[in-house]
């Protein structure tokens, strides 16, 4: 389970375990934006509340997540971005428990806020298979993905001022789920300010990973 504020780069390193495991990832705003570009009246009231900063329902959320696991045949799963409340973090308890999968780790990705407002505005995102990449935002439509050559753009959301609004909701709904897991044991901060390589180090050294 990966935690952390906006940009605290989740998503790749996500990316990373998720082909250093071979293991799916979940991403409840991936599925969300993937319901968007198909139309779905779920997609757009979802797309309108992250486009102000704001955090969708955890009855929609923990839907699209149990709709989720229920299409996995694994055990084994790396969840990106999720549980973002403690009323998400009880729902994916009864899920883990209801697959006899408990949960490993949870690891809090953290930086200071000008990296992580930095990060933001040079995000890129592409549109053919999702993952980000730090560049000029002038050049969003116009660079090519290093993963998978698709066209990167920049997502709306992406702004200052929607930041702001993401870090106070971050900070007031999701912060606490830290705490959550910290007491069973399951926590472990890393420092995500660093590149991309040396947090994978560590996060690979928490997991012992192979």
């Amino acid at each position: 389970m990966l935690l952390g504020p906006p940009a605290s780069g989740k998503g790749t390193q996500a990316d990373m375990l998720r082909s250093h495991f071979d293991l799916p990832s979940a991403s409840p705003g991936a599925m969300l934006r993937e319901e968007k570009r198909a139309g779905s009246s779920l997609g757009l009231e979802a797309d309108r509340l992250t486009r102000e900063g704001r955090l969708v329902s955890d009855e929609v959320i923990n839907s699209v997540v149990r709709s989720w696991m229920d299409r996995q045949s694994g055990d084994g799963f790396v969840f990106d971005g999720y549980p973002r409340t403690l009323g998400q973090a009880a729902a994916l308890d009864e899920m883990l428990s209801f697959r006899g999968t408990p949960l490993e780790a949870a690891l809090l990705f953290d930086a200071d806020v000008p990296t992580l407002r930095s990060r933001v505005e040079k995000r890129l995102t592409c549109l053919t298979c999702g993952s980000t990449t730090s560049g000029d935002p002038t050049d969003a439509g116009a660079g090519k993905c290093p993963r998978c050559a698709g066209e990167l753009v920049r997502r709306a959301d992406d702004t200052a001022a929607t930041f702001d609004v993401r870090l106070r909701e971050y900070l007031d709904k999701t912060a606490p789920v830290g705490g959550y897991y910290r007491k069973r044991h399951l926590l472990h901060p890393v420092n995500a300010a660093r590149p991309q390589p040396d947090v994978f180090a560590e996060v690979c050294q928490i997991l012992n990973c192979k």
